[in-house]
């Protein structure tokens, strides 16, 4: 892989790179305004609509659902941003180059089961191995579909100004790292397709359960290899760095739609009284009240920069039984939840979970 000032600003360490970033979106309206431009379209910017796509493993088919009956109530618009952290980050792309791939979520959320994800490994691999499990049959199936044509796509709608971003965490470094799909994809280098591929598996591998993947790259002429992993260990959804405001862009209406791919309200059950048993309940916990938090971080952020927030997620109503890790059974009927949902015309959450409109607003209404 070449260095990442050959690749364009791939990537941005999300603690101590605001500038980068700030730049990078400043690039990314020349390019809309360049295109526009070439297209005979001037005068104000049309509305930017963002998407942000959270992680929940094979709740995953609750976002692929709703994003095809989105498509089927002619309302889902195209999408200037599309953010996605692990299963969120495996539907992004296909979500960000619209509707003629909303094939490929239902195929993949509705007929995959345990074993086209992941093998078991032996108990020593707990021990002694890097993970649980071996992911070869997931990057089987990302590699199915990312393809060089595919990455053509993109480029073509990264030229446009438009931006998919996908998040994974350093392990040796513990910070979030957002990357530039679409940078990725225009570089033209050699090793762009196997990049692309390896940023959305390490967003998905779950650190314990599926292994860490290295990722080469060669910064001011020194080569390094970094140790990936999801990137809900950070955040389970996100935006862009509180750091960042939008409005030091272009003025445009903008608005923001969030798919959780979780229920937020919790989630009884009986718990068994032995250690793994009761450390999985906590990091469930854990990982609940976490994205409840990027929401409100989100909300803030959003509210701060006029942005209009939307959130959809699991309704509290769904019950079917979660047997195991990507059910065929329990993804098929959640699939058909987020489908009914969207197709019928979703009433958007306007707020956070928990979060009550403040009283100047409610009388407004």
């Amino acid at each position: 892989m070449q260095s990442e000032q050959a690749l364009g600003p791939v990537r941005f360490l999300v603690s101590r790179e605001s500038d980068t970033f700030a730049a990078a979106a400043r690039d990314s309206l020349a390019r809309e305004q360049q295109w526009r431009a070439s297209q005979g379209q001037s005068g104000e910017l049309p509305p930017a609509y963002f998407l942000a796509i959270s992680g929940g493993g094979d709740n995953g088919a609750y976002g692929a659902g709703f994003l095809n009956g989105w498509t089927a109530s002619g309302t889902r618009p195209e999408f200037k941003v599309v953010t996605g952290i692990s299963t969120g980050a495996l539907i992004a792309p296909f979500a960000f180059l619209g509707p003629k791939y909303d094939y490929v979520l239902e195929r993949v959320y509705t007929t995959t089961s345990q074993r086209d994800i992941f093998t078991k490994r032996g108990f020593k691999s707990l021990i002694w191995g890097d993970a649980a499990a071996d992911t070869t049959p997931l990057a089987t199936i990302i590699a199915s579909y990312v393809t060089p044509e595919f990455l053509k796509e993109v480029a073509a709608e990264y030229a446009k100004g438009r931006i998919l971003l996908v998040g994974t965490t350093n392990l040796d470094s513990l910070e979030p790292v957002i990357w530039n799909m679409g940078a990725i994809a225009s570089s033209n280098d050699p090793g762009a397709v196997k990049l692309f591929r390896s940023v959305l598996l390490a967003s998905a591998s779950i650190p314990g359960a599926f292994p860490p993947v290295m990722i080469d790259v060669n910064i001011d002429g020194t080569p390094h290899q970094e140790m990936h992993v999801d990137g809900g260990t950070v955040t389970q959804v996100f935006l862009y760095p509180p750091s960042f405001s939008v409005n030091s862009a272009a003025p445009r209406k903008r608005v923001l739609y969030v798919i959780r791919n979780a229920r937020l309200d919790a989630d009884w059950t009986s718990t068994e009284r032995r250690t793994m048993t009761i450390a999985m309940r906590a990091i469930d916990s854990l990982t609940r009240t976490q994205g409840i938090g990027d929401l409100y971080r989100i909300y803030t952020t959003a509210n701060r920069d006029g942005i209009d927030f939307n959130l959809t997620y699991i309704p509290p109503t769904f019950n079917t039984p979660h047997n195991e890790q990507f059910d065929t059974a329990y993804m098929q009927s959640l699939y058909k939840v987020g489908l009914d949902a969207a197709k019928a015309g979703y009433s958007w959450q306007k707020y956070p979970p928990g979060f009550d409109a403040p009283l100047g607003q409610q009388l407004s209404k």
